[in-house]
C-alpha cells in the first residue's frame, strides 16, 4: 500500500480522514474546512479531494464547496444491515409516525454510540439532537439503552470507563444507577427515558431482534415532555419492534440473545 510521506499513515487512511470530516450539520465544507478538521497539510487536501471529486466520491460546487458525491452516496446505501432493516421497519414508523405525529426513530449500534439509521419527524414535534446519520449516546437516550443493554460487556464497560457526561440535570452518571437501568432494560427490552439527553424531550424504545435473536437495532418514539403519557405509548413501540424482528425472520422461539 502506497505510504504518504507521514510516518505511519497510508494514503487511504488520508482519503477515509477526508470523507469523515462530513457529518451532519457538517454536509458541505471549503478546502480550509476540510484542512483544519483533518490536521493534514493543505497541499495534501487539495490533491486527495480533487481526486475524490474525479472518482465521483466528492461533489464540487460552483462556489468552490465541496459535497458527499452521489456515487459515494448510493455506495453507503448498500450496508448489508441497514437495507433490509429500514425496508423492515419503515412500514411500522409511517403507522407510529401517523398515529402519534412525533418523532419515530430507528437506530443500531455503532462502537460506543447510537447511529440513527432512519427517522420520521412531525414539524411540530419537539426539537431533537438527533437525525439520519448522527450518533446519540449510549447512556442518556432510548435507543442507546436498549442497545447498551444488549451489548457486549466490554461495551458497557468501555461506555462507563469513557465517563458518562451529564448531558442534562436529570442525565444518569452514576454507573451503579445506569447498571440497574441496563438490567431492568435486558428483562423488558424497554427503555424510557425523561429529559437526560435533551431537555423537554422524552422518548420510549424498544429493541428488535434478528433471527437469532440477537438485538440489532431499536425503535423509539421521542416527545415533548409532559404531552404524552409515556406509559400509554410503551405498548405500541413494543408491538411495532416485535413487528419488525420478526419481517427480519426472528420468532419467540429464538429468543433474546
Amino acid at each position: 500500500m502506497p505510504r504518504t510521506s507521514q510516518p505511519g499513515r497510508s494514503v487511504s487512511s488520508k482519503l477515509f480522514e477526508i470523507l469523515y470530516a462530513f457529518q451532519p450539520g457538517r454536509t458541505r465544507l471549503s478546502l480550509a474546512e476540510l484542512t483544519r478538521i483533518t490536521g493534514l497539510p493543505h497541499a495534501t487536501v487539495r490533491r486527495l479531494v480533487l481526486e475524490l471529486v474525479q472518482v465521483g466520491a466528492l461533489h464540487r460546487a460552483t462556489d468552490g464547496t465541496f459535497t458527499v458525491g452521489l456515487r459515494l452516496w448510493r455506495l453507503g446505501t448498500l450496508a448489508p444491515l441497514t437495507v433490509p432493516l429500514r425496508s423492515a421497519a419503515l412500514p411500522f414508523m409511517e403507522d407510529l409516525y401517523t398515529a402519534l405525529k412525533q418523532h419515530v426513530q430507528l437506530a443500531v449500534r455503532e462502537g460506543t454510540e447510537a447511529v440513527i439509521v432512519e427517522r420520521l419527524s412531525a414539524s411540530p414535534a419537539v426539537d431533537v439532537v438527533s437525525q439520519v446519520g448522527g450518533h446519540l449516546p449510549l447512556h442518556s437516550s432510548g435507543v442507546g439503552k436498549v442497545l447498551l443493554a444488549h451489548a457486549p460487556e466490554e461495551i458497557v464497560q468501555r461506555v462507563i470507563g469513557d465517563g458518562l457526561p451529564r448531558l442534562t440535570p436529570r442525565t444518569i452518571t452514576d454507573p451503579q444507577r445506569l447498571g440497574q437501568v441496563l438490567a431492568e432494560c435486558r428483562g423488558t427490552g424497554v427503555a424510557t427515558v425523561r429529559e437526560e439527553t435533551s431537555s423537554m424531550a422524552d422518548s420510549v424504545a424498544s429493541r428488535i431482534m434478528d433471527a437469532d435473536g440477537n438485538v440489532v437495532a431499536a425503535l423509539s418514539v421521542v416527545v415533548r415532555s409532559g404531552t404524552v403519557y409515556l406509559r400509554a405509548v410503551t405498548p405500541t413501540v413494543i408491538a411495532s419492534a416485535l413487528g419488525i424482528s420478526r419481517r427480519l425472520g426472528w420468532t419467540p422461539r429464538a429468543g433474546v440473545r
